[in-house]
């Protein structure tokens, strides 16, 4: 197999991840008392229920080509916290959901990697390809999370903003929030464009290969 069709392979890692990311947030809404995402379908593993053109597909493409740490998006699942008790810590609760959910798919990675490390990937290429994979699927997981995690909007960790908003200075923030994308757009592309400076990607190539390395046998 070239390197060019494993990274393709790769790239397919990446789709099921995006799902349970994103039903992940549904779920625990729905446990919240927030039927929103089940009545519009998006609990479904289906991934035609949540792939969407540029963030699943154009842009995981694009990273992949450039060499840059690959990640993506699905199409949001709709919530609505009005059905929560209480409002700031529902949301936190539903957005980490998502992470989370990469967090436990990637050690789900893990253990197939140390299976496949354990049952001789160094001498058998079917392991070797099984223990490849596993650690791609882990490293996809990883990013998918630890981007997440960035309290910028429109990402999950922005969830912890509120959490420190007065109750007049909320309606603002989240009217804020729709310029959130192209503000992540700019942090993302803008300024290392701009300054040379890569502060997104700086993030990433510390915090995942420090998991990457304790979930993977190398």
């Amino acid at each position: 197999m070239t390197s060019a069709a494993f990274g393709l392979l790769t790239l397919g890692l990446l789709v099921p991840s995006i799902v349970l990311h994103e039903v992940a947030h549904g779920w625990v809404s729905l446990r919240l008392g927030d039927p929103t995402a089940r009545n519009a379908g998006r609990l479904s593993l289906n991934p035609l229920r949540h792939i969407d053109l540029f963030g699943t597909v154009l842009l995981p493409l694009m990273l992949w080509s450039s060499g840059a740490p690959v990640f993506g998006y699905a199409k949001p699942v709709p919530i609505n916290p009005a059905y929560y008790r209480d409002v700031r810590r529902g949301q936190l609760r539903a957005s980490l959901a998502g992470p989370a959910a990469n967090l436990l798919l990637a050690g789900a990675g893990s253990a197939a990697a140390w299976l496949a490390w354990t049952l001789g990937a160094r001498d058998c290429r079917p392991l070797a390809w099984a223990w490849l994979f596993a650690g791609a699927f882990v490293e996809v997981n990883l990013v998918l999370m630890f981007f997440n995690l960035i309290p910028i909007p429109p990402l999950d960790g922005s969830s912890i903003v509120p959490l420190f908003l007065s109750d007049s200075a909320l309606p603002t923030y989240y009217r804020l929030q729709r310029y959130a994308f192209p503000l992540l757009l700019v942090v993302c592309w803008g300024v290392p464009a701009l300054s040379g400076v890569d502060p997104i990607g700086a993030y990433l190539r510390l915090s995942v290969p420090l998991l990457f390395n304790v979930l993977v046998p190398q």
